[in-house]
């Protein structure tokens, strides 16, 4: 067994990438079918279901508080709900990995139960402010204490019944959205959000086939607390943000063609996608279809001329997580790309911002930096220079996105740990290596 530590890895030219693929389950999803299985009555049964650690640290909290949580030997991933308002006393702090997502909806999902949970995660999910999601639910009832910045471990004490409230969400973002929904399904009465920018809507979809009570009106989005949940058979579709990597690499490398199986086209999750077709991609969303809630299709990607665009930043909501292989893709358009109003970047897992300006100067690609956003000018189609030496920032998506330039880089490019990577794609280097022709 190899010891804990940097797993360094090199990526270069190798031939075009052909053939079907599928990608992970998506991550975000994924939490929300194991949180809302836990609230159910009785027992749900998820097939592919995202296995990296960031839903993995889901799973563990959410047994850690009661819910029975067990594998099949077909994978299935069954899940025995404690009902809504069951969650126990956890008996140890709830570890969140690298996982925002897990912080951000457990604090929801627990600031309404009677119940008190430390919470704590690594060097880079300490590093990220919680103020967002701890404000609305301090006006619940819910009392948080949090190291300097607001920021893990915190500790919460949460209260039932606590005080339904209505909350407008004056900054974008499905994670505070979703923690409230979450907190909402135990609090009696009707919990209100304001969106003023639409954003992912995978908490409404899933809640709405467990059968909560939740309805839009316009901007407004209303929960009917103290559901009663039904337990649910659900197959997890492809993340589009993973299926993003293959689908750049594709349309950089030459002679490439995929076709990418399952994925999920959300429309407020597929904004990268789209942008990749008004720079010149040939992407295809064939057998468009419903799984989980969900559209979904089977991706067909062909390598394309990409010309570079400025990208508005009201798109920004819909591809949030996919901005760095978005600037991979730039590094070889014709012309400089580029974007601004994303200094929600700046708190990621890293600086992405930074980390990408970084990277894409270490690998030979003209980029400028700006306080909300980067420009980069392309390679025109031509391999990017390459060589160096990344640092990922302990970020899956820098760590992919740099394997991705790589495939089409004249000196391999190394990337010093690509560990991170299985936050969200275990085996990913396998996979790509498996594509190549």
């Amino acid at each position: 067994m190899r010891e804990a530590g940097p797993l360094p890895m090199t990526f270069g030219r190798g031939g075009s990438l052909r053939g079907r693929a599928r990608v992970p389950g998506d991550k975000s999803i994924s939490h929300r079918a194991l949180m809302l299985g836990a609230m159910a009555l009785g027992t749900s049964r998820i097939e592919g279901l995202s296995e990296g650690g960031d839903v993995r640290s889901t799973a563990a909290a959410l047994a850690t508080m009661g819910a029975g949580i067990g594998r099949e030997a077909d994978g299935t991933v069954w899940v025995r709900g404690v009902g809504t308002g069951g969650l126990l006393q956890p008996e140890r702090p709830l570890d969140m990995g690298n996982s925002g997502t897990s912080a951000r909806l457990l604090m929801g999902l627990a600031a309404s139960h009677d119940l008190t949970a430390i919470l704590h995660g690594d060097a880079s999910l300490s590093s990220r402010p919680m103020a967002r999601v701890a404000e609305p639910l301090r006006r619940l009832g819910a009392d948080i204490v949090a190291a300097p910045g607001t920021r893990l471990p915190i500790a919460l004490r949460g209260l039932a019944p606590a005080a339904a409230l209505t909350h407008r969400l004056d900054v974008p973002s499905a994670q505070v959205k979703s923690a409230l929904l979450l907190a909402g399904l135990n609090i009696p009465g009707v919990t209100r959000l304001i969106e003023t920018v639409p954003t992912r809507d995978h908490s409404e979809r899933m809640l709405a086939l467990f059968g909560a009570d939740i309805r839009r009106d316009g901007p407004e989005i209303a929960i009917r607390g103290e559901a009663e949940l039904r337990p649910q058979q659900l197959r997890v579709p492809g993340d589009p943000s993973a299926a993003a990597f293959l689908a750049v690499a594709a349309l950089v490398v030459p002679g490439s063609e995929l076709l990418i199986e399952n994925v999920c086209v959300n429309p407020l999750r597929a904004g990268l996608f789209e942008v990749l077709r008004a720079m010149g991609g040939d992407i295809a969303f064939l057998d468009t279809r419903e799984e989980c809630g969900e559209p979904v299709a089977d991706l067909r990607v062909r390598h394309s001329a990409l010309t570079a665009l400025d990208v508005p930043p009201e798109v920004a909501p819909s591809m949030i997580d996919e901005y760095p292989i978005l600037f991979v893709a730039a590094a070889f358009a014709a012309g400089t790309t580029r974007t601004s109003g994303l200094a929600e970047l700046r708190v990621k897992e890293s600086d992405r911002l930074a980390a990408m300006a970084a990277g894409l100067c270490a690998i030979g690609v003209p980029v400028e930096e700006s306080a909300d956003g980067l420009a980069v000018r392309g390679s025109g189609g031509e391999p990017v220079p390459g060589g160096g030496r990344i640092d990922p920032r302990l970020d899956h998506r820098i760590a992919m996105s740099f394997a991705v330039a790589g495939l089409h880089a004249a000196e391999p490019v190394g990337i010093a740990d690509m560990t991170p990577a299985s936050t969200s794609w275990p085996g990913f280097a396998d996979a790509v290596e498996a594509l190549r022709r």
